[in-house]
């Protein structure tokens, strides 16, 4: 099996690109105090929901293209990608859920996924593995829930937007739904060849 390229190019911490991931965290509470706004009687702020998480777009964007082209990859760098990619999610799934944009059954197949990956990062570290690092069908499904939790916001405007809203906010949830449960039982396949191949050197020595 091919092994993963674990090569860290710098220890830095405050590189511009694990700044733009920071800012991207620091942004997931406000996100989820504007959507939630309604839910507790106060005014509707699903535009500058809408802004906060297109800019967390554009950083997450940003930091990965930047890191690679300045030789910026760090391991915190590693960390703090992913783990504000999950937590937009996250945040977003309890925000729409809340107000009953996004159906249960949604939120759950969702959850449940990332509840797999948990329990697989558990058992890489068990065997001394680093977390998976983020494929491309990964990234593909974080980039279609990206467009489609904004476009089901959006379907709750009261607007003629609702409707074409709705139709692409459903299309782009079910892509990435699919790819996103497609990369996890990746995952789950790579980690059982590790695990694999490590109890047999094992067995052997």
């Amino acid at each position: 099996m091919e092994v993963q390229e674990t090569r860290v190019q710098t220890d830095r911490v405050l590189t511009i690109p694990n700044i733009l991931s920071m800012a991207r965290l620091v942004g997931v509470p406000l996100f989820l105090w504007l959507i939630l706004q309604p839910v507790f009687g106060g005014p509707k702020s699903d535009g500058w929901a809408l802004l906060v998480l297109a800019l967390s777009g554009v950083s997450d964007y940003l930091d990965g293209k930047l890191a690679r082209r300045w030789n910026q990859i760090s391991s915190l760098g590693r960390l703090l990608d992913p783990a504000a990619d999950r937590l937009y999610i996250l945040s977003t799934l309890v925000g729409l859920t809340w107000r009953e944009i996004l159906p249960i059954w949604l939120t759950a197949a969702l959850l449940a996924r990332e509840a797999m990956l948990l329990v697989m990062v558990w058992i890489l570290r068990r065997h001394g593995y680093p977390p998976p690092q983020v494929n491309f069908l990964g990234k593909a499904a974080t980039f279609n829930l990206m467009y489609a939790f904004p476009l089901l916001l959006l379907s709750d405007s009261g607007t003629w937007l609702d409707t074409p809203a709705t139709v692409f906010g459903w299309a782009f949830a079910g892509w990435g739904t699919t790819l996103y449960w497609w990369a996890g039982i990746l995952y789950v396949v790579q980690v059982r060849r590790l695990v694999k191949a490590d109890t047999a050197d094992t067995t052997a020595d």
